[in-house]
């Protein structure tokens, strides 16, 4: 399968997929004989995890350290990150120090995001409290 039909199939660009493969989440498909990259089933389902995981708010550099592990979520897809794994006797094949890494993240992002929030919305509450008609004294 060309890179246009992989992509479409696995709801992406080419251009995401030579991406994925520069940052090394996904090694170099085969190659046909004049040059254009292959992909089969394997490389779709290497290509279908990654595209979950970043659902799921991990980032690439999230995903470049596991690299190497990608490949058995498509074999093997439970456990896919984090603790969950305990119950089946090892860790996540993404691991729990790179999901906990990145829950701390959106935590931070998060409260940033809540301050900003809050900030808007006390400029706002001045704003309306300072353009409302005053009530004349004199009637």
């Amino acid at each position: 399968m060309r890179i246009g039909d992989a992509a479409a199939a696995v709801g992406t660009t080419p251009r995401a997929l030579r991406f994925y493969e520069q940052r090394g989440l996904l090694p170099p498909p085969p190659r046909t004989r004049s040059g254009q990259r292959d992909y089969g089933p394997r490389e779709l389902a290497v290509l279908r995890v990654i595209r979950e995981l970043l659902a799921l708010g991990l980032t690439v550099e999230d995903l470049r350290g596991v690299a190497g592990r990608l490949p058995l979520l498509a074999v093997h897809p439970v456990p896919r990150c984090g603790t969950a794994a305990a119950d089946r006797g090892g860790p996540g094949v993404v691991g729990e120090a790179v999901v906990e890494r990145r829950i701390a993240a959106l935590d931070t992002e998060i409260e940033r995001l809540t301050r900003l929030r809050d900030g808007l919305r006390a400029g706002l509450s001045a704003q309306r409290g300072g353009d409302r008609p005053r009530r004349s004294t004199a009637g």
